[in-house]
């Protein structure tokens, strides 16, 4: 069947890419766009032991209720077991807490490819996203409707392109739009009625706002909350920082010179492995797995994802980067703000890096297009970003 792409216009007006689809049979309405294993990842969806369907799963049409605020999302926890409201009052009692929001997530098979997956409420889910993706209703009714949103890096990188029907557990479904949620490895976004279908399991994800809480105190006490085997993963963190320039830290904060050449020689000795998506090593990387992996080879535990190890250390300019420092990158389209890629430099103006699909690993000249700024590893910093 034939697709129609929204306008040109529309799409760089909001920064959200969606597509509505011309020819199909009655189905419910989709809006016009107008402008580390973690535990989630051991977590497989349970589909209907049904046959599989041919035709995509069809969720009931409902209305989006409108965005009222927005809300800082800092915390992203996972269980075994449904949450239960006697555990979301503990976590509701913690210092700092302004707001929850309950989800489905798991790993999920889509188009061949293991995605972390949540499903939420679209009405609620909305206000825990980048201002972007919060603001449109087209998204959010879509989704509402049946249709998958996935991350920018998972449809451009990953080969999820939009208005594409990929396969699933619970047949072909929509991808909608590229909408990145900020949920750092959550690349693929659904509703419960099509989470339901996936297999998902209930209730086991919770997402927590508080905002003016040290992340790493507020995960320590979320934890303390609740069951054994928790898993929390910091979003948006909130860490102290000493309010100096990078020269001015305390001795022994940074890597040392032996963890730096290490890391460096790591990094090297996988010049020419395939870039692929999610991708944490030992043969093929991404751009934060590679990375994460480099680093661990001198000692050094890095988070997994590119805007976690954005806060990993202290700012310093591009014209003082040294050997080692982290190079970061905004280039999502629909979250401008967003922290999407990473690379090492390398000194003499060049770099390391793991850059995209159909790329290698490789060294190649520092460009500033797009460049959000340099960060120097401190391991203490980076041990506290989880």
């Amino acid at each position: 069947m034939p697709f129609i792409v929204v306008a040109l216009v529309a799409v760089l007006t909001a920064d959200v890419l969606l597509l509505t689809e011309s020819g199909r049979e009655a189905q419910p309405v989709r809006v016009q766009a107008t402008p580390q294993q973690s535990l989630m990842a051991r977590q497989q969806a349970q589909p209907s032991q049904q046959p599989q369907p041919s035709q995509p799963p069809v969720a009931t049409a409902q209305a989006v209720a409108p965005l009222k605020k927005l809300l800082e999302p800092n915390l992203f926890v996972l269980t075994r077991e449904p949450f239960t409201n006697e555990l979301l009052q503990k976590v509701a009692k913690v210092r700092g807490v302004r707001a929850l929001e309950l989800a489905d997530a798991a790993s999920v098979t889509l188009d061949g490819k293991r995605v972390q997956t949540l499903a939420v409420n679209p009405s609620t889910f909305r206000a825990y996203t980048p201002k972007v993706t919060a603001s449109s209703d087209a998204l959010w009714q879509n989704v509402a409707a049946g249709d998958v949103a996935v991350s920018f890096v998972l449809g451009n990188d990953g080969g999820l392109s939009l208005h594409r029907r990929v396969s699933s557990s619970a047949g072909p479904l929509r991808i909608g739009a590229y909408a990145t949620t900020g949920f750092g490895a959550v690349d693929a976004v659904v509703s419960r009625d099509v989470g339901r279908t996936l297999g998902l399991p209930h209730d086991n994800a919770l997402i927590v706002s508080a905002p003016d809480t040290n992340s790493a105190t507020l995960r320590k006490a979320v934890l303390k909350q609740l069951p054994k085997g928790t898993q929390a993963v910091m979003v948006n963190p909130v860490l102290p920082q000493p309010k100096v320039k990078a020269r001015s830290w305390p001795a022994g904060s940074f890597m040392t010179v032996e963890q730096i050449t290490v890391a460096l020689k790591a990094a090297a000795s996988k010049l020419g492995r395939p870039y692929v998506w999610g991708a944490e090593g030992p043969d093929t990387f991404d751009c934060s797995g590679l990375v994460q992996w480099a680093f661990a080879q001198a000692g050094v535990r890095m988070p997994r994802v590119t805007h976690q190890q954005w806060v990993t250390g202290a700012r310093v300019r591009l014209a003082d980067a040294q050997p080692g420092d982290l190079l970061f990158w905004r280039s999502d389209p629909t979250n401008p703000s967003y922290i999407s890629h990473v690379a090492i430099y390398w000194g003499d103006g060049k770099m390391i890096q793991a850059p995209r699909t159909g790329d290698v690993v490789k060294i190649s000249p520092v460009h500033t297009r797009g460049l959000a700024g340099v960060i120097r590893v401190s391991p203490a910093m980076a041990a506290q970003v989880r």
